[in-house]
């Protein structure tokens, strides 16, 4: 059935959260950004990240979301944030000017997009000259890894081999990545993978009515109601601690350069 992002329902879905410590880090060794004056969030969903990129030294932070049930959530979550604006767009067709940012941030995006070569095509127009695209997605490979008490996620398709198909039919190799990003004309490419710690729950009960919501975790909307109940007795079935678990998600970073 897959989540409707433009159900005013599910505006706070992508807002609950924090930018971890870890992708934080991993960002500051990858960009400088305490000199960025402009960067855009493309994406942006609920607004964690556009906020992530401020508390890292961003003068200034664009958010853009096809959807207004997302940016009524996100403008709501950053409502503090005075230097963050948001406008609705899409990635293929931001509306913003060619040449103006600095930094672009596109995270949990690209699976959503079947035409990498227009999404890359549009970052190219609207980064400045030697401005820095970061790319953060998920490769099949990072979804399909075995599930344990860190890696919740292999879970669902080690129980569900529907939900692996899906996955890795929506879900782009680094090859093809780095491969679009340097045919569009970027240079400098790089890839980093990171261990993103997603949530810390104090104890196994929290999780799994984490789960129960679907709550951020847009692949547990293609199952049923019964189906969703059946992963979540596997899940705890599976893990044997009912003390703190730290859900972490393996992710891949691709850095380019115009």
């Amino acid at each position: 059935m897959g989540i409707d992002f433009h159900n005013m329902n599910n505006q706070s879905t992508y807002t609950t959260r924090y930018a971890d410590f870890s992708w934080m880090e991993t960002i500051k060794k990858l960009v400088p950004l305490v000199n960025i004056s402009r960067a855009a969030d493309i994406g942006c969903g609920g607004g964690i990240y556009s906020k992530a990129l401020v508390e890292l030294g961003v003068a200034s932070v664009i958010g853009v979301d096809f959807s207004k049930a997302m940016l009524v959530g996100a403008r709501e979550n950053c409502k503090d944030y005075h230097h963050i604006t948001f406008k609705q767009g899409n990635a293929l067709d931001t509306g913003l000017d060619n040449s103006s940012f600095q930094v672009i941030l596109e995270r949990a995006l690209i699976h959503h997009i079947q035409d990498l070569k227009a999404c890359f095509q549009e970052a190219y127009r609207i980064l400045e000259d030697d401005g820095i695209y970061i790319i953060q997605d998920r490769t099949p490979e990072d979804c399909l890894l075995k599930g344990d008490a860190s890696h919740i996620r292999g879970y669902f398709f080690e129980y569900f081999p529907k939900l692996k198909e899906h996955e890795i039919t929506r879900r782009h190799s680094s090859e093809k990545v780095m491969e679009t990003l340097k045919e569009i004309g970027f240079k400098e490419i790089q890839e980093v993978k990171l261990w993103e710690t997603r949530k810390v729950y104090e104890e196994k009960a929290q999780l799994l009515q984490d789960i129960r919501n679907r709550t951020g975790r847009s692949i547990l909307h293609e199952l049923e109601e019964e189906e969703l109940q059946q992963l979540v007795k596997h899940i705890d079935d599976s893990l044997d601690t009912d003390s703190t678990i730290v859900e972490k998600d393996r992710w891949t970073i691709w850095k380019a350069v115009k």
